[in-house]
């Protein structure tokens, strides 16, 4: 976290240490409950990435759909959609279906989730280097439920200046700690059928260390590799 926020320009600042447990995860999703040092504040963080295919998208908004059952903690979903809400989130192209996208917004409605905003530029996708082959759109963002805009009144996502990825990393900024969200995809493998013990093996990597949650990750997609 150090290093982003230096890389970022921000001199000045702490990093706040909190604990991250793992409740569950799929090929789709990444599922944590994060409590914060020294607080009782514990709060729910979805990464999710949405399926590129359109014969795909109503897994993925029935995924989400499954997900947002729970509404007893405050609850943050953040990253790759790869969907729009509206038409002006797309810079040429072919223009989205509004189909799509309406499908898109009630998932979101039904989930009770809301667009956090950002600040930075608008699009955080694109593709093509040449103006006639430019494609730009908004696929990565973050949503909030009610309980969580009322932990974090003043949180906000940052689009970041893109890396080797075609997508821009996101940072989080929780006015308490930050969340630095850069690969587009959670690529942890995943067993539809998980025995007890190697469930049991699953939780003991993920709590062994601390660490980010992505440095969480990598290591339970090593030890995942392992036990392939």
């Amino acid at each position: 976290m150090e290093k982003v926020r230096r890389s970022r320009g921000f001199l000045n600042g702490i990093d706040v240490e909190a604990e991250v447990i793992l409740r569950s995860f799929s090929k789709n999703h990444i599922n944590v409950m994060v409590k914060e040092e020294n607080t009782t504040k514990e709060w729910r963080f979805t990464g999710f990435y949405g399926s590129p295919y359109v014969n795909n998208k109503n897994a993925s908004w029935n995924l989400l759909k499954k997900l947002g059952q729970d509404q007893n903690h405050p609850w943050l979903v953040s990253r790759d959609f790869n969907e729009i809400m509206y038409s002006f989130e797309k810079s040429r192209g072919i223009p989205r279906e509004k189909r799509r996208m309406k499908a898109f917004r009630e998932t979101l409605e039904e989930c009770q989730l809301e667009d956090l905003g950002y600040s930075g530029v608008l699009f955080t996708w694109e593709r093509g280097n040449l103006p006639e082959t430019n494609i730009k759109e908004r696929l990565d963002k973050g949503v909030v439920n009610e309980k969580w805009r009322h932990l974090f009144p003043t949180g906000n996502i940052h689009h970041l200046t893109h890396s080797m990825s075609d997508h821009c990393p996101l940072l989080l900024n929780t006015k308490s700690g930050n969340i630095y969200v850069e690969n587009p995809r959670f690529k942890i493998e995943a067993w539809w059928v998980i025995d007890e013990s190697l469930e049991k093996d699953i939780k003991s990597s993920w709590e062994s260390k601390p660490g980010t949650i992505l440095e969480k990750l990598e290591r339970l997609q090593s030890n995942l590799n392992e036990w392939a």
